[in-house]
C-alpha cells in the first residue's frame, strides 16, 4: 500500500504530459483536463482516508531503505494539504475556461497547471530536504511557465522580479542544505531530526536553521521579504492568481512547519521567540498594504501576507493548541484564497476594472457574485462560525496560554482591519447606485465564473460551521507533529 504514496505526484505529472501533445485541441484538452483533476481528486480523497484510518505511508523509491534512498512520507498532515491542493485545482481547472482566452489555453496552460499540482504534492510529500528543494524547482519552473501567459509590460515586468527573487532564493535553499549535510550527513528529515540532537555544535545548527528560515521565509512572504509578493500575484490571469494565492506561499509556511518542529527544534527560546515578533510585524504591514490601495486584486493579495503571519504565530508559540491553529488557518487560509482572488477576477472582469473607484452598484447586475464575495469577507476575517474563526480561536487560545499578549492583541486588530479592507470592495464596488449597464457576454461569463467559487466557498463555510467533524482530525495531527519521534520512528522504522 506504500505505493499509493507517489500517486499524488504522478498522476498530475503524467496528465500534464498527456495534455502537452494536444494542446491545440483546445476542447478535448479543457475537458481531458475536468477529467483528470477530478479523477486526482478522487484518488487523492482514497489515500487520505487510507492514510487516516491506517496510519502514516512510507515509500522508500527503489527499494533504497531509509535513510539511503529517496523517501516520500503521507503522513495526516502530508496528505491533508495534498487534499486540499486538489480541491482547489478542481475549482481552478473549471474556472479557466471562463477566465482564459482559447490561445492561453493552447499554449501549455493546463500542461503548467498539472505540473505545479505535482510539484505543491511532492514539496508537501517528500521526506528528505534535497528533494524538498527539487519539488520546490519543479512547482516553480511550472509557475515561471503560468505567470509570464498573456502580454502586456506589466506582466513582464512582474514576472521577472517573480523569477529574480526565486532564483535567489533557490540557490540560497541548495547552499544551506550542504551546511547542514556537513554538519549531520544526511538530509534525510528524520535522520537529520535524530543527529540533531547530538551535535556538539548547537552554534552552528542555529545558523543553519536561520538561514532555512530565510529562504522558506521568501517563499512564503514573511516580514521583511514580503515586498516582492503582491504585484507579481495579480499580474497572470484571475486562475494563475488564485492558483498562487491559494497555494505557493503555504509551501513556505508547511516547510517551516514541519522542519522547525522535526529538526530545529534544538534552540525554541530563540528561533520561536523570533518566529513570534516576525509573525506581528508580518500582520501588521499585511494589513496596511491592503487597505492602502484601491486596487481589488491587490486587496486580495496583501491579505495574504498577514494570514501568513498568523501562521507563523502559532509556530512561534509552539505549543499543541498553538499548532493545530496553525494547521486548521492554512487549510482554511488555502481554501478562502482560491475562492477570493476567483472572485475578484470575476469582479474585475464584469465590471471592466480592478479600480474600487470605478465601480458601483455591480450587485444590481450580479447579486450571487456580491453575496459570494461578502460571505468569503466574513469567512477570510474570522467572523464565527466561520472555519477563519476557529483557526484563530485556537491560535488565540495558544497565545493567552503561553501570555504572549503582545502578538494575541496584534492578531485582533489585524482581523478587524482585514475585515475592514474587504468590506470596502462590497460597499464601494458592489453597494451603491447602478452606473452601467452590463455587456451581454460579460454577464454571461460572470455567472459562469461565480459557479466554483461557490463550491469552494461551500466547503470553506462548512470547514467552519462543521468544525465538530474535522477538528478532530487536526487536533491529532498537532500532537503528532509535537511529538517527533513518531515521524523518525516511522520513517526510519526503529
Amino acid at each position: 500500500m506504500s505505493n499509493l504514496t507517489v500517486l499524488p505526484i504522478l498522476l498530475p505529472l503524467v496528465a500534464g504530459i498527456i495534455v502537452a501533445f494536444i494542446h491545440k485541441k483546445t476542447t478535448l484538452t479543457r475537458n481531458l483536463s475536468k477529467v483528470f483533476a477530478v479523477v486526482n481528486f478522487l484518488i487523492v480523497g482514497w489515500v487520505f482516508l487510507h492514510v487516516k484510518n491506517q496510519g502514516t505511508l512510507v515509500l522508500e523509491m527503489g527499494s533504497w531503505e531509509a535513510p539511503f534512498g529517496i523517501v516520500l512520507v503521507g503522513d495526516l498532515l502530508a496528505m491533508t494539504l495534498v487534499l486540499t491542493t486538489n480541491i482547489i485545482a478542481v475549482a481552478c481547472v473549471f474556472f479557466a475556461p471562463q477566465s482564459l482566452t482559447e490561445k492561453e489555453e493552447s499554449f501549455y496552460f493546463y500542461t503548467f497547471f498539472f505540473m505545479l499540482i505535482s510539484g505543491v504534492s511532492g514539496a508537501f510529500l517528500t521526506g528528505d530536504l534535497f528533494n524538498l528543494f527539487v519539488f520546490f524547482e519543479v512547482l516553480l519552473m511550472a509557475s515561471y511557465g503560468l505567470i509570464v501567459l498573456g502580454n502586456g509590460k506589466a506582466q513582464l515586468r512582474e514576472s521577472i522580479k517573480y523569477v529574480l527573487i526565486n532564483l535567489f532564493s533557490s540557490m540560497l535553499f541548495v547552499t544551506t542544505i550542504a551546511f547542514l549535510y556537513s554538519v549531520v550527513g544526511t538530509v534525510n528529515m528524520a535522520q537529520a531530526a535524530q543527529r540533531v540532537q547530538e551535535v556538539e555544535q548547537q552554534g552552528v545548527l542555529t545558523t543553519i536553521a536561520i538561514l532555512f528560515f530565510f529562504v522558506f521565509a521568501t517563499k512564503a512572504a514573511v516580514f521583511p521579504l514580503y515586498y516582492w509578493l503582491p504585484r507579481p500575484y495579480i499580474s497572470p490571469n484571475p486562475v494563475v492568481s488564485a492558483l498562487f494565492g491559494a497555494l505557493l506561499t503555504k509551501v513556505g509556511v508547511y516547510s517551516i512547519l514541519r522542519t522547525f518542529t522535526l529538526i530545529f527544534n534544538h534552540e525554541v527560546g530563540l528561533t520561536h521567540s523570533l518566529f513570534i515578533y516576525l509573525a506581528a510585524l508580518t500582520m501588521i504591514f499585511g494589513v496596511i498594504g491592503a487597505i492602502s490601495t484601491n486596487n481589488i486584486k491587490l486587496i486580495v493579495a496583501y491579505n495574504i501576507i498577514p494570514a501568513v503571519g498568523f501562521m507563523l504565530m502559532g509556530i512561534g508559540i509552539f505549543t499543541e493548541v498553538s499548532i493545530s491553529g496553525t494547521i486548521y488557518y492554512l487549510v482554511h487560509d488555502m481554501i478562502i484564497k482560491g475562492v477570493l482572488f476567483l472572485l475578484v477576477g470575476a469582479t474585475a472582469y464584469v465590471a471592466g476594472t480592478s479600480d474600487l473607484r470605478k465601480m458601483s452598484g455591480l450587485i444590481h447586475h450580479y447579486p450571487v457574485l456580491g453575496w459570494l464575495f461578502f460571505l468569503a469577507s466574513l469567512v477570510l476575517a474570522g467572523i464565527p462560525p466561520f472555519s477563519g474563526f476557529i483557526g484563530k480561536l485556537q491560535l488565540i487560545r495558544g497565545g493567552l496560554g503561553e501570555e504572549e499578549i503582545m502578538i494575541v492583541l496584534v492578531a485582533l486588530l489585524s482581523s478587524l482591519l482585514i475585515l475592514f479592507s474587504m468590506i470596502r470592495i462590497f460597499i464601494r464596488g458592489y453597494w451603491g447606485d447602478k452606473i452601467e449597464i452590463p455587456v451581454p457576454e460579460r454577464e454571461k461569463k460572470g455567472k459562469k465564473m461565480a459557479l466554483p467559487a461557490a463550491a469552494l466557498l461551500t466547503l470553506s463555510v462548512l470547514l467552519g460551521v462543521g468544525a465538530e467533524w474535522f477538528f478532530p482530525t487536526i487536533q491529532s495531527i498537532s500532537q503528532y507533529i509535537m511529538d517527533p519521534e513518531i515521524y523518525i520512528d516511522s520513517v526510519l522504522k526503529e
